[in-house]
């Protein structure tokens, strides 16, 4: 893509992002802003659906995808070594924390899984 086409859409979608901001600000709604913590969330999130400990949204039934909550676990874990020393120290505690918690209940529910299947 030409250079002068990509800065003709990056200055007309932060054009449109501030024309929400202020939509938003005058009718008293807040305006959700991405930040480090939602993505590593969101990504947290989907892994503890996909190992079954929530509620899928969607279907509103628990189901269990243990491939599909590596994956997402391991996308944390790459997400952690690519960012390392560019994060604030809250940014490097949540992400650190996260994937701790992540691990730990994937490997329990792994082991539960193959505890039904041996007996």
């Amino acid at each position: 893509m030409p250079e002068e086409i990509k800065k003709n859409v990056d200055e007309k979608w932060k054009s449109q992002v501030e024309k929400e901001k202020q939509a938003a600000k005058e009718a008293n709604k807040t305006y959700h802003q991405a930040s480090f913590n939602l993505l590593v969330s969101s990504l947290a999130m989907q892994a503890m659906i996909s190992m079954g400990k929530l509620e899928n949204p969607v279907t509103k039934k628990i189901e269990a995808d243990l491939e599909q909550a590596r994956f997402l676990i391991d996308t944390l874990g790459v997400l952690e070594e690519k960012t390392k020393g560019n994060l604030t120290s809250e940014e490097s505690h949540f992400l650190e924390e996260s994937l701790f918690n992540l691990r730990m209940n994937y490997v329990e529910t792994k082991n539960k899984k193959e505890e039904k299947i041996i007996k």
